[in-house]
């Protein structure tokens, strides 16, 4: 018996994901975005790197038109942090904030690593009033 124990307890431990597992550069399984996730402290950012709709036909970076501070709408959008503050508790990264360049909204967000792939998910209050975006590590 102790030893069946000290199997499922090494299994379970090596299923586990090691929070900084999320750190590196994800793209969209779309193929449309990429943005490098790093961390700052003791929480999760993701940076802008490219999406094609953030950038001009010559590759050249937007501007950040529809951004409600009008202080923030010429500034070029690849290169902005757009995810914030995600802090990983109990397997799941919770409590962080996502902007969406292209409607100048943000939402709140949460993010899970299955298989190999980033599920992050924004939405408006409830986690079920949401869209889940995957994200491949590249």
């Amino acid at each position: 018996m102790t030893i069946l124990l000290l199997v499922l307890s090494a299994t379970s431990a090596i299923s586990q994901s090691n929070p900084d597992d999320i750190l590196g550069t994800w793209e969209t399984e779309k193929k449309d975005a990429r943005m490098e996730v790093f961390k700052e402290g003791k929480t999760y950012q993701g940076r802008l790197l490219w999406g094609d709709k953030i950038v001009e036909a010559d590759g050249t970076s937007k501007k950040d038109v529809k951004n409600p501070d009008e202080a923030l709408q010429s500034r070029e959008i690849v290169g902005i942090i757009n995810l914030t503050n995600l802090s990983y508790e109990d397997g799941e990264y919770v409590d962080g904030r996502i902007y969406d360049p292209p409607s100048g909204r943000t939402y709140d967000c949460k993010a899970k690593l299955k298989d190999g792939k980033l599920h992050l998910r924004g939405f408006i209050g409830f986690s079920l009033l949401g869209r889940t975006a995957i994200w491949n590590k590249i």
